[in-house]
């Protein structure tokens, strides 16, 4: 957000969903929703928080991936993307993880559920 600020970026846009909800707190809307109150008041600017995905299941999310950018954008945030909150990098078929956290196996049921339907 400082960054942001000093750069006179007003929009900030993450991935949390809280639709998959495994238990972290920071993935909830209203945590999300207070933590753009708490940054406003702090900073004493106005930048908004935006959540596209925070309704949608992980499925659903490579999904809305591949209409807006076809298999290469599909590709990349597999490949790059990182859910895990071990901080584990161990390459999977549904992208990097321990495979034990429950964001892991968010992620990688997300990914059966949309890899079922595609060439992957």
């Amino acid at each position: 957000a400082a960054l942001a600020a000093r750069r006179g970026i007003r929009h900030l846009v993450g991935g949390m969903c809280e639709t998959d909800y495994s238990g972290y707190p920071d993935c909830r809307d209203d945590t999300l929703k207070s933590l753009q109150a708490t940054i406003n008041l702090g900073m004493n600017t106005r930048l908004v928080l935006h959540t596209p995905l925070m309704w949608l299941d992980k499925g659903a999310t490579w999904r809305l991936a591949e209409r807006l950018g076809g298999a290469p954008l599909v590709e990349l945030i597999r490949a790059e993307s990182h859910s895990c909150y071990q901080g584990v990098r161990t390459p999977h078929p549904w992208g990097a993880g321990c495979a034990a956290c429950a964001a892991c196996d968010l992620r990688a049921r997300g990914w059966a559920a949309y890899a079922a339907r595609h060439e992957y």
